[in-house]
Formats: structure tokens, sequence, C-alpha cells
């Protein structure tokens, strides 16, 4: 059985990479003053976040059927049997449950994945999703695997400033106001849901720590049983400049590297960056399944 794996580019894999590593990468719409551009494809994070910056009204917006069913089609013309396809979590966006229902015209062909994932965490499922394809495993083995090992995973982000959550409703103006006087960073969550309020410091440099911390309350807890080859952790943000990324991911990897051997980083996807801002930081562990040897 030849199975193709698809993604979307809320995963961090961008159509350019995904040729190089054999999987499909559909690029996610964003709309700035009414003009639609994609994701990895037309438009560079230094662009995307300098429209937030200079104040103009930027969304994002879930794939249109066409453009998915388009790629489906173009895939099993290429001669695979059938797609996996792995968009962002359901909890985070109504594109997931839009695949599912447009799979429903494949006859099996198609098996759409919720495994409640975005960024650096859906990354390593979309690389599992690859490496069990290579293994010669069904789309449906594979999506039941998937969602078998969903919520083995975290993300925590710190977000530089309130003004994006209170443009979606998630801070008050009071209470955005007042945390700009106080430098109150909030720590957010996505554990297999929604983004979720953690904790909140003051400055971003307690933030970080915050994070690093709950990272290794993780591994202390949540995942100290497994197997520390089994582990990937991601450094992640939407940072505009490549020096600060650079320090982030040093500070990441510095504190990790002797429990965990495979850290990375990745910038978060538009679709989390439109709601935390520019110079978000982020941090993600995923425990996988697959032997690389």
């Amino acid at each position: 059985m030849k199975t193709a794996v698809m993604t979307d580019s809320n995963s961090g894999i961008t159509p350019e990479e995904g040729k190089k590593i054999g999987i499909y990468s559909l690029p996610m719409p964003v709309i700035i003053e009414g003009d639609v551009f994609y994701e990895g494809k037309n438009i560079t994070q230094e662009e995307y976040y300098g429209a937030m910056t200079s104040g103009k009204n930027v969304t994002t917006s879930q794939p249109s059927p066409g453009d998915v069913m388009d790629m489906w089609d173009g895939i099993l013309k290429e001669g695979y049997e059938q797609v996996v396809y792995i968009p962002m979590s359901s909890a985070l966006s109504a594109s997931c449950h839009a695949a599912i229902q447009l799979s429903e015209e494949y006859d099996g062909k198609v098996q759409v994945v919720d495994d409640h994932r975005i960024s650096v965490t859906m990354r390593e499922s979309v690389l599992e999703a690859k490496w069990m394809a290579n293994q010669g495993m069904t789309a449906e083995e594979i999506k039941k695997r998937l969602e078998e090992n969903a919520y083995n995973s975290s993300i925590y982000i710190a977000v530089d400033t309130l003004e994006y959550l209170k443009k979606g409703g998630r801070v008050t103006a009071a209470g955005a106001a007042i945390g700009a006087v106080l430098n109150i960073k909030p720590v957010l969550t996505i554990q297999g849901e929604k983004l979720d309020a953690f904790t909140k410091v003051r400055g971003m440099k307690k933030a970080e720590l915050k994070m690093l911390e709950a990272i290794e309350e993780d591994l202390n807890t949540r995942f100290a049983n497994v197997d520390r080859k089994q582990l990937r952790l991601g450094a992640a943000g939407t940072f505009q400049k490549q020096e600060d990324a650079d320090q982030w991911y040093k500070m990441v990897k510095d504190t990790f590297e002797n429990e965990i051997h495979d850290i990375y980083y990745d910038s978060l996807s538009f679709s989390i960056g439109c709601h935390v801002g520019p110079n978000a930081i982020g941090i993600g562990i995923s425990v996988v399944t697959r032997d690389e040897k």
C-alpha cells in the first residue's frame, strides 16, 4: 500500500521543505488588508509580522475546500493509493472537521488525522507519519497510531505584548493596559486542546525561565518513564530578529542537551502568531514512537 503524507504549513513544514523530505504541505492562507497570501509560499515572516506591527488588519483563514481536494486529487494521480492528511488541531480551527467531511467523498483513500497538535509538536506527528508510511503502514493504521499518541506533547508560549490577545478577545482592554504598565507577560499553554493561560510573570526573562521550568516539570512527571531517545524538543518563536531566535534556541539547548539529544528551532505558525503577536517565545516537547536507527 503506497501511502502519501500531507500536512499544512501550521506544522512549520513549508511546501519547499516538504518536497525535500517527501511530504506534501498545503500553505495556509493569511489575509492582510483584504489581500490573500500563503504561508511559506509568497510571504515571509518579516513581511507578516511587519504588517502586524504597522497596524494593518491581519487575519488567518482555513484553506478552501477546493485547494484541499485539489491537492488530494493530485497526490492520488501521482500513483499513491492513499493519503494521510494531518491538519492543525480541531480545537484550534474548524479546518480539521471540514477536511474530515470532505474526505468522505474518497471512499477511505483519504484519512484525516486529528492529533490535537500545532507547530513543533505537529511537525513531529507529520514526521512520524512519514516514517510509518515508509514502513508500509496503511493510512488507517497511521491515523490510529497518531491519534493514540496525540496528547503526549506540550507547548508553552510567552507573549511580548498583550495587544493581540486583546484583539482576539482573550484579554480585556483594561487588562491589557494594566499589563503593559506593570510589564506583565502571560505564559500560555497548549496541552492538546485550546490555547489556555498557564501563568503570568513580569518581564520576558522571567517568562523564559518559567517555560524552561515547565518543560523540566513535564520531564519529571508526565514523561518520567519515557525513554529520552523518544523525546523531541522544539524551541520556537515569532521573532523579528534572527539573533533573538538564535539566543532562545541556545538557551533551550544549553538547558536540556544533557537530557534530550534532538533539539531544534522552528518558527511558530502564522495561525498562532496572529493571536500572540511578534516576538513571542515558544517551546514544545513531543513523545515519538519511531525508531530512526
